[in-house]
C-alpha cells in the first residue's frame, strides 16, 4: 500500500487532508473509501487535485463547483475534504469513468484524462470542468461540462496519445508518431500558429523533430525529442527569456516539467537543468546534488535527491516548500528546505514518487524496491 502526503495551498481542500487550511508540514491524504494500492500520477488545477492510481482509477479533492471533478452530488464538497472517485454522468446516474485511465492533466478549472482501449492504448480523451478559452477541447459551443465527455475525433485513427500536459489555460497531447496537438489559450503562440484560442485539438506544425514529451507553462510550451539527441523547442511568449535561454538540445534527458514561467529537466547523470523565471529561485535547482526524480509546480520545484531527501525550492508562501520562519515571513525568496526524508521512514519503506502543483507539494511513500 502507498501513502500520499501533501503540503501547501489548501483553501479549497485540494490536498484532501480533512480540512481546508494551508499546511507546511506533510500531512497524509484521506480517502472516502479504500485507498489505491499504487499511485501513477498527480495532476493539480488551480483549486482541485487529481490522483491517478496504478489500477487506472481517478480520484479528486478540492473545488468541484467548476465541474473539473466530474459529475458530483450537489453536496459533494465535504466539510472534511478527502479523495473520492471521479464520477461520470451516464444516463442521469453517476458512475465510475468508463474504463482504465492512462494519462491525466489539469488546467486551472478543467481536467483531462485518457482511457485505455481494448488493446491497452490511450486512444480515448475525456475532459470536464470549465474552459472558456477552449480548454475542454470539445468545440466552441462547450465551455463548461461537469458530466465528463469524450473529445470527438481525437486522436486520429491509428495513433495513440503518449503524453498529456496542461497549464493555466491550454493543453497539449503528444502522439506516438511524434506529432503534437494543442488546444485552449493560444494567443501567445503556445499552441502554434495562427495565434488564437483553439476549441478543439489542432496540430502544431513546423516542428523539425519527432516529439516525445511536452511541458506546458503559463504562456509557452516546451517540446522535447528522443533522449539520445534531446532536440528541444519552446513555442509561445518569450517572457523570462524562456525561449531565448533555451538550449537547442538536452541529450540524455530523463524527465521534464514546467512551471508558470520556467522549465526544469532531469538528466541521466542526476543533474537538473533549469531556466526561465527566477525571482524566487524557482529556476535554481540543487547544485552539486544528484536527483532521481523531479516535480515542477507553479512557482516551485521538488527533487528526490540521491541522499533520500526531498528538497523543495522556489516560492513557498503557502507552505509548499516547508515551514516559513519568522525571518522569512511571507518573503520566501531563496527558500530551500527538506520537506521529507527517507531517513525517517520505517524499514522497508521508501519515497516512491513526488509531485507538485499550484503551490502544492506531494510525496508518495510505499514499500521500497528490494524490501
Amino acid at each position: 500500500m502507498t501513502t500520499v502526503y501533501a503540503l501547501g495551498s489548501n483553501g479549497s481542500g485540494q490536498l484532501g487532508i480533512g480540512h481546508s487550511e494551508d499546511v507546511s508540514i506533510p500531512r497524509n491524504a484521506l480517502w472516502e473509501a479504500e485507498p489505491p494500492a499504487s499511485i501513477t500520477k498527480i495532476a493539480a488545477g488551480g483549486n482541485h487535485s487529481l490522483i491517478l492510481s496504478g489500477e487506472g482509477e481517478l480520484f479528486w479533492s478540492g473545488d468541484a463547483s467548476t465541474g473539473a471533478c466530474g459529475s458530483q452530488a450537489p453536496d459533494s464538497r465535504p466539510s472534511q475534504p478527502r479523495f473520492a472517485r471521479l464520477k461520470v454522468n451516464s444516463g442521469g446516474n453517476r458512475v465510475d469513468i468508463p474504463g482504465h485511465a492512462g494519462l491525466v492533466a489539469a488546467t486551472w478549472e478543467a481536467s483531462l484524462f485518457t482511457v485505455l482501449d481494448d488493446q491497452g492504448k490511450n486512444t480515448k480523451l475525456y475532459s470536464c470542468g470549465l474552459g472558456q478559452k477552449g480548454e475542454l477541447g470539445q468545440g466552441p459551443l462547450i465551455v463548461r461540462d461537469p458530466k465528463v465527455s469524450q473529445i470527438k475525433d481525437f486522436p486520429p485513427i491509428g495513433t495513440e496519445i503518449v503524453d498529456l500536459s496542461a497549464c493555466m489555460s491550454h493543453a497539449v497531447a503528444v502522439l506516438d508518431n511524434g506529432d503534437v496537438y494543442g488546444w485552449g489559450n493560444g494567443r501567445k503562440g503556445q499552441i502554434g500558429s495562427p495565434k488564437a484560442n483553439v476549441f478543439s485539438p489542432r496540430k502544431i506544425e513546423d516542428i523539425k523533430f519527432l516529439v516525445k514529451r511536452a511541458a506546458c507553462g503559463k504562456d509557452f510550451t516546451c517540446l522535447i525529442g528522443e533522449s539520445d539527441d534531446g532536440k528541444l523547442l519552446v513555442i509561445g511568449q518569450d517572457k523570462w527569456e524562456i525561449q531565448s535561454d533555451a538550449p537547442p538540445a538536452v541529450p540524455g534527458w530523463v524527465d521534464i516539467g514546467a512551471g508558470w514561467g520556467n522549465v526544469c529537466i532531469l538528466k541521466d547523470n542526476g543533474r537538473i537543468l533549469s531556466w526561465g523565471r527566477n525571482d524566487y529561485t524557482q529556476s535554481t535547482p540543487p547544485d552539486g546534488q544528484k536527483a532521481s526524480k523531479i516535480a515542477v509546480g507553479s512557482e516551485h520545484g521538488l527533487a528526490l535527491l540521491e541522499t533520500g531527501d526531498v528538497l523543495a525550492w522556489g516560492w513557498g508562501e503557502h507552505g509548499n516548500c516547508g515551514p516559513i520562519s519568522k525571518q522569512e515571513n511571507t518573503d520566501t525568496k531563496g527558500q530551500r528546505k527538506i520537506v521529507a526524508s527517507s531517513k525517517f521512514l520505517p524499514a522497508g519503506a521508501g519515497i516512491l514518487a513526488i509531485g507538485a502543483g499550484c503551490a502544492t507539494s506531494w510525496v508518495i511513500i510505499g514499500e521500497s524496491e528490494g524490501a
